[in-house]
């Protein structure tokens, strides 16, 4: 009995001790989670534990993301899961995503892993139209994106078609043009090809490169009023706070560098932007609530961290993961390396397999015709002996006909000696003949001309005879008649006869030296560079090739800001500068370095969006 109370006493102070929990649903970018948290737990228990369930350990750029009455807000570290304004019902719902970009991906981003949670994210961004991308610049973009799902591109397995089902560009970008999917499936498809040999994290990387060089990549905007009660919008990303008009997303009005501003504050719902140099007036704003203002705070303050760590040498935590990734990227060259040499070895004995087989199959064709080059051997000279033996025969009868005719030339010999005297009376007879022949022809002409002579003496005696009786018809009419006036309507000599003569008329078009000069202009023309080392010119070019199918009326507002200023020359970056600036001596020791593989590329529409170098 004391056994049993013991052991309910046990049980019932366990059940006691038992902690809370409640259950916590992280979506990533790629793949969704679910964990068990204790009640106790505050925002860091979390997110340290999904940092470390993803192998994640760059973990100053990210944050857990909740939404609560259509305001975004971040779980903050220090104060307990359920005490933040999220969701009672479970599981609770955050979204894992990057809270803060970096100025250069290329130089501080470290682990794969953080690349491509950055590649995820602004992929979505640009396919959304959260960020502002021109269509000559959308097009590179995905032709990177389909690198890193796809790998190299093999046209034997990738054929048309293959992207139908792929959300690759942005539908405004899309319906801004008549193109078919076809059509832009081929443009990706070329530069696609032309990415071979790129890893994923290359052509994320590369992707990362171009894209943060778009005006609105990284950038968190804000409406507020200011003190005369116009509408703005406020801008905050990793170079500072930047002010907008709510038209224009593109181009700030007015730019506050991190390095320019003193102390960033706010009371209620009035936001304070106090600058480095005292003698600049302080800006104020208002905002339309105060958990806007909080958030405001919250990325300021992170931005402003994060770009004075930059400008300090790195941690040792931050060189420890530098050292390994340099060796794991190393390692990873070498893999790549090795399994190249693997593959190309494994296609030449591919290819010596295949010319090996090649050479066989030839072999056997040759001796399979050879055999039968035999057996026709054979029989021809079964013909042949067949034929030799007909021939012997037939040399044996030609050879008794020849004896026979011998004979009859000796017979003929002897005939022809006693015919020799006929023959020469016979000729006789037939000059006796010929003579005679002669003579009667002479008589026979002869005779045709005297009937000739007559033929025209009797013409003459009917021409005579006819006048006489024609004479006396006229005396004897004379006497019986009065003379009448008869009118005889005489015809017309010759007609006058016409001749049409056509005259074709030739143009003698010599074209001679034009089609020379032609040639020599065709010869002359220089081809264009190598689309990998001159990405420029191809932008240009797609940019050339898609305009005749642009419409002008589906244009959106930042489609014309963003041409209006590629006309005046303006980039993400030179804007930045030409903005008024509270304190232009000290403004941006910043190293904006826009960096794109193999080049300098200036987006086609000279759009500032895109301006990419890489050393």
């Amino acid at each position: 009995m004391a056994g049993a109370i013991a052991s309910r006493m046990s049980f019932s102070s366990l059940k006691r001790k038992q902690p809370k929990t409640f259950t916590v649903r992280i979506i990533t970018m790629d793949a969704e989670m679910e964990f068990s948290c204790e009640v106790k737990w505050k925002g860091k228990d979390l997110f340290d534990l999904v940092c470390r369930t993803l192998g994640l350990r760059e973990t100053w750029f990210f944050g857990l993301q909740y939404t609560i009455k259509d305001t975004v807000a971040w779980l903050k570290m220090d104060k307990k899961v359920l005490d933040h304004d999220v969701p009672t019902e479970e599981p609770v719902t955050f979204h894992f995503l990057a809270k803060f970009y970096p100025e250069n991906a290329e130089e501080e981003l470290v682990q794969e892993i953080t690349q491509h949670l950055f590649f995820l994210q602004v992929k979505k961004q640009i396919l959304d139209e959260k960020i502002y991308c021109p269509p000559e610049a959308s097009v590179l973009l995905a032709s990177y994106a389909v690198q890193a799902k796809y790998g190299d591109y093999d046209p034997t397995v990738h054929q048309r078609g293959f992207l139908a089902q792929e959300e690759l560009l942005p539908k405004r970008v899309i319906n801004l043009y008549q193109m078919t999917p076809e059509m832009w499936e081929e443009r990706i498809t070329a530069w696609y090809a032309e990415h071979r040999g790129r890893a994923r994290d290359e052509a994320e990387m590369e992707y990362l490169k171009i894209a943060q060089d778009l005006e609105m990549y990284g950038v968190n905007y804000f409406a507020i009023r200011n003190k005369k009660g116009t509408e703005l919008l406020l801008g905050v990303d990793a170079l500072g706070l930047h002010i907008y008009d709510p038209e224009n997303r593109l181009t700030p009005k007015i730019s506050f560098p991190w390095n320019e501003i003193r102390n960033i504050s706010y009371s209620d719902k009035e936001f304070t932007i106090k600058p480095l140099d005292k003698k600049i007036d302080v800006f104020k704003f208002n905002s339309s609530k105060l958990r806007v203002n909080k958030l405001i705070l919250q990325l300021c303050i992170g931005n402003h961290d994060l770009f004075m760590r930059r400008r300090k040498a790195d941690s040792l935590e931050v060189q420890q993961m530098k050292a390994q990734a340099r060796e794991e990227k190393a390692r990873k060259q070498m893999e790549r390396q090795r399994l190249a040499r693997e593959k190309q070895m494994r296609e030449e004995a591919e290819r010596t397999r295949d010319e090996l087989e090649r050479r066989l199959l030839q072999l056997k064709e040759e001796a399979t015709m050879a055999n039968e080059a035999l057996m026709r051997s054979e029989e021809t000279a079964d013909l042949l002996a067949e034929k030799a033996q007909i021939t012997e025969e037939e040399a044996k009868l030609l050879a008794q006909k020849a004896a026979e005719a011998e004979q009859e030339m000796q017979r003929i010999k002897a005939t022809a000696i006693r015919t020799e005297e006929e023959k020469r009376l016979m000729e006789q007879k037939v000059l006796e003949a010929e003579m005679l022949a002669l003579k009667m022809a002479e008589e026979s002409e002869r005779r045709a001309k005297e009937a000739d002579q007559l033929k025209q003496d009797l013409q003459e005696a009917r021409e005579s005879e006819r006048r006489a009786k024609q004479k006396l018809l006229e005396i004897t009419s004379k006497s019986s008649y009065m003379p009448m006036n008869s009118g005889m309507t005489a015809l017309p000599a010759d007609l006058p006869s016409f001749n049409l003569i056509s005259e074709s008329l030739s143009f003698d078009f010599k074209d001679t030296d034009m089609k020379r000069l032609s040639m020599e202009i065709e010869k002359e023309k220089v081809e264009y560079m190598e689309k990998s080392k001159h990405l420029q010119e191809q932008l240009n070019e797609l940019k050339t090739e898609i305009e005749a199918l642009k419409l002008k009326e589906r244009e959106t507002a930042l489609d014309i800001l963003h041409n209006e200023n590629a006309d005046r020359g303006n980039s993400k970056h030179n804007t930045i500068k030409k903005v008024p600036s509270p304190r232009q001596k000290t403004y941006l020791h910043l190293r904006l370095q826009s960096r794109l593989f193999q080049g300098t590329l200036c987006v086609v529409m000279g759009s500032p969006s895109v301006m990419l170098t890489c050393a």
